[in-house]
């Protein structure tokens, strides 16, 4: 007769894993929800009341939201990465690089509608731009944010952890 054992040991906790957790993911989406809030006032404001031309007012618009985004993302969602977190050229220059390539991922969705497949409403163009595109470039720019601009902040060998990781 085979009898159970006495105790049973307690389950390991599991390994934390390097993916994002909840409160990051809110956190991003709330930067980024400002950030949104901050180009489209700005840029109807520009573009509506100033009369200025729409590529410079979107412009203008688009670096006051990526302005706001960095500095939400920096001292709110990855602030507490590994030391304290100081705004530093290279992570601006990479965000705003990560913010430009979201940005050329929305035209090119826009682009193949309209162009390529010849989806040329102006709900096809919301569709694919503000839609799809957003949605595609949101995912980058989370991607690139996490790993290229706030990547581990570890020093190896002296240096700081390279973007790969």
């Amino acid at each position: 007769m085979h009898r159970p054992p006495l105790y049973r040991p307690l389950p390991r906790p599991r390994a934390r894993t390097a993916g994002p957790d909840g409160r990051e993911l809110v956190s991003f989406l709330l930067v980024g929800c400002c950030a949104y809030a901050v180009d489209l006032v700005l840029f109807l404001l520009l573009r509506g009341r100033f009369g200025w031309e729409p590529l410079t007012a979107k412009t203008l618009s688009f670096l006051a939201g990526s302005t706001v985004a960095y500095l939400g993302n920096a001292l709110g969602t990855y602030g507490g990465r590994g030391r304290a977190r100081r705004v530093s050229w290279r992570d601006c220059a990479a965000f705003f690089g990560v913010n430009a390539a979201g940005a050329l991922v929305q035209l090119l969705c826009l682009a193949v509608s309209h162009h390529v497949l010849g989806f040329t409403s102006a709900r096809a163009d919301t569709v694919s731009g503000l839609g799809v595109g957003m949605l595609l470039a949101t995912c980058l720019r989370f991607w690139g944010t996490r790993t290229l601009v706030f990547g581990s902040t570890e020093q190896v060998g002296g240096r700081r952890r390279p973007w790969t990781g």
